[in-house]
């Protein structure tokens, strides 16, 4: 059983059940998600959803068969975080400390740039690789290192390992061949870029130390030759690489050394000559003199003659041989001493001779020194500088030589089996890409739907209470299946005036009338169907026909015969006898007021204060006063009425007219002031049986119709 509850204007407000996904506080409302109403749209484009379905699955399985095979295959790397130098030799760079997160996502960047493609296309010479260009196709043109660099970096990709330091880099081409060279090429020239950058300088100095290393070793090499061949050429021979000026230099080599050789020689020769002098002529010789054990002996002579002569006298034999003995040990003296001055004499003027000659040479090689000690101070200069950079070349090689932070795992190989495409991928992307499709087309086909299709849309849209749905007649005429309690027009109907009930704390407002937004929307035999049910309830019912325009009710009554009498002879003071001009309907059980003829000026006769009288009168006699009033559509006939009425029930066919137009002629009687209870959705068909069983099939009860026929009249 539906519930219904009462809105500030008196109105009921139908609570079905449906899912409520969101509200706005500000007035209440909720945004309502209408599952059943997508479904059966869908269900109503099952031939175009099942295309488009079936037309996914082929497009996908064409594209399996048409595509590519593509084969990828896969190099590992490990990216680690980069160490402390542990030479500690004056590092060229200082490595900033980052988080290893950020310095992980950087080399990831840095493996995807189009700094990596240009550097894999340059080392692997691409552009004249026949084998990458006969895979994917390149031909000769000018943008051809641009065409290059845009597919290796769309084929390019990377996948970090989770939790690790490890990354995958891919690459797929047509060539499983090509694929495997390019992972490899990619890997290597990374792992080469990230070793220039932290190595880079280092491996610049050394370069250049190198260059000049070279260059100074010849330099050292021709000026050791001009040296050498400048001494060869002077007999000029070093003894002693030391000294710095040109003097010491030509002082050390082999005519300095004789010369100070032959000084010192000649001093001791001197000395030995002035000793030999002193000898002869006071007797004093050298400490190591042989001739002094002489004088050792002469003294001990005379000291024994001495004796003698003076124990015995001169001419004692013995006085006589110590006499002998020391004259002989003088004249050894005195010739040694004579013969040592003269030797000393000839060796000392020898050597000053020499020296003279040494000096002579000596003083010629002075100029020639200078020029020695030149080429050798160059030789030197060369020699102190080519080791200098020699052993900063070592100290570079010890701060350059760590190693590489990053490092391949694995190498690529050619895959046997391609990656893409794949039958069941494609398949099931195009499903679910058709699915979408599907949904959006059920979907924009009921967002952009104009007219009412779900009776919902009246509350939904036009804020009214929705008092039931009338479903569409396919079994025979509609005043046959009112008058029949078990028809399912019946039923709806009775649901109508059950829902009629609740629209105010004391039942259904005594006088209602019926309106629509244009003709043929099914408001004349509304008000029947709601008439008959409530004289099916026992209560006093008159209808009035109201509409003096253009009357549906006499045609359906079949009341031709009743055209002069009526409602418009009332509204012009030519009758004032109502209960004369209405008709009890003996097979509908209410009493029924024409409208008879069809007036020249309806406004005008529904205008004035007579059908107001009317309305007041039947009020008194009846319990419920209902009236079929003129559609809104471009007339003013309705609004006139709508003032004298309770309020007002508005009939809306489905599928027919737009809701903009409906909510227009909504408008136009809440601005007069007429209060609308609610509507009456009409005509809903088989298809919309979703709507029809929730809201006008009896509310749930369930009737099942056959095929449409003929639809009922207005």
């Amino acid at each position: 059983m539906n519930n219904f509850s009462f809105d500030s204007s008196g109105g009921a407000e139908q609570n079905d059940g449906r899912q409520v996904i969101g509200g706005d506080g500000s007035n209440g409302q909720s945004v309502v998600v209408d599952f059943e109403r997508y479904w059966h749209e869908a269900i109503g484009l099952k031939y175009w959803l099942a295309g488009i379905l079936a037309l996914g699955l082929l497009l996908g399985i064409l594209v399996t068969l048409l595509a590519t095979p593509l084969y990828q295959a896969n190099a590992r790397l490990e990216v680690s975080r980069v160490t402390a130098d542990v030479t500690n030799l004056d590092a060229l760079e200082v490595e900033s400390q980052v988080s290893e997160l950020q310095y992980l996502n950087t080399q990831y960047k840095l493996l995807v740039s189009d700094f990596m493609a240009k550097r894999v296309m340059e080392s692997g010479n691409l552009t004249r690789d026949e084998a990458f260009r006969d895979a994917f196709e390149i031909g000769d043109g000018k943008d051809i290192e641009t065409t290059i660099e845009e597919i290796l970096f769309d084929n390019v990709s990377i996948e970090p390992i989770v939790q690790s330091s490890l990354v995958d880099v891919s690459f797929s081409s047509p060539s499983p061949t090509v694929s495997a060279v390019i992972a490899n090429l990619w890997v290597e020239e990374f792992v080469a870029a990230n070793y220039e950058k932290r190595f880079g300088a280092n491996i610049e100095a050394r370069d250049f130390l190198q260059n000049q290393i070279a260059e100074l070793r010849e330099r050292l090499s021709l000026s050791e030759q001009e040296l050498v061949e400048y001494a060869n050429a002077n007999e000029i021979l070093v003894l002693d690489a030391g000294g710095d000026s040109g003097s010491e230099s030509a002082g050390q080599t082999l005519v300095g050394a004789d010369l100070q050789a032959l000084n010192l020689a000649l001093a001791s020769a001197v000395a030995d000559r002035i000793s030999a002098q002193a000898a002869v002529v006071g007797g004093n010789f050298p400490a190591s003199d042989p001739r002094n054990e002489l004088l050792s002996n002469l003294s001990e002579a005379e000291a024994e003659l001495a004796v003698l002569r003076a124990n015995f006298g001169p001419d004692y034999p013995e006085v006589q041989e110590k006499l002998a003995e020391v004259n002989s040990l003088r004249s050894a003296i005195s010739a040694g001493s004579r013969n040592l001055l003269q030797s000393a004499r000839i060796r000392e003027a020898e050597l000053r001779d020499q020296v003279e000659r040494v000096k002579q040479r000596f003083l010629g090689q002075q100029g020639q020194g200078i020029r020695y000690g030149i080429l050798k101070r160059e030789v030197d200069t060369n020699r102190e500088i080519y080791d200098a950079l020699l052993q900063r070349f070592k100290e570079l090689e010890a701060s350059g030589a760590g190693q590489n932070n990053i490092q391949i795992i694995d190498r690529a190989e050619a895959p046997a089996d391609p990656y893409s495409p794949s039958l069941i991928r494609n398949v099931l992307v195009a499903l679910f890409a058709s699915i979408v499709i599907a949904a959006g087309v059920v979907y924009f086909k009921v967002a952009l739907s104009q007219t009412l299709k779900d009776p919902e849309d009246v509350r939904r849209r036009l804020h009214l209470a929705l008092l039931g749905a009338i479903p569409r007649n396919t079994e025979g005429a509609m005043v046959d299946r009112i008058t029949e309690r078990s028809s399912h027009i019946n039923e709806a109907y009775t649901t109508v005036r059950t829902n009629m009930n609740f629209l105010t704390p004391r039942g259904a407002p005594e006088v209602l009338m019926f309106t629509s937004s244009v003709p043929s929307e099914g408001k004349s035999i509304s008000s029947l169907g709601v008439a008959t049910s409530f004289a099916q309830l026992g209560k006093r019912v008159l209808l009035i026909d109201a509409d003096l325009r253009n009357s549906k009710l006499r045609d359906t009554l079949e009341l031709h015969d009743y055209d002069k009498g009526g409602l418009v002879p009332l509204l012009a003071n030519q009758q004032t006898d109502m209960a004369s001009q209405i008709i009890h309907l003996e097979d509908f059980g209410f009493d029924f007021l024409p409208m008879g003829r069809t007036p020249p000026n309806p406004v005008e006769l529904l205008a004035g204060d007579r059908f107001s009288q009317i309305i007041e009168a039947a009020r008194g006699q009846y319990d419920q006063v209902l009236i079929d009033g003129a559609p809104m559509l471009a007339l003013a006939d309705a609004i006139e009425m709508s003032k004298a009425v309770d309020g007002v029930i508005f009939v809306i066919q489905t599928e027919r007219i737009k809701l903009r137009g409906i909510e227009n002629a909504l408008g136009r009687l809440q601005r007069s002031g007429a209060k609308v209870y609610g509507a009456i959705v009409t005509k809903v068909s088989q298809n919309n049986s979703a709507y029809g069983y929730g809201y006008g099939y009896g509310y749930g009860y369930g009737y099942g119709y056959g095929e449409e026929r003929d639809a009922e009249p207005a």
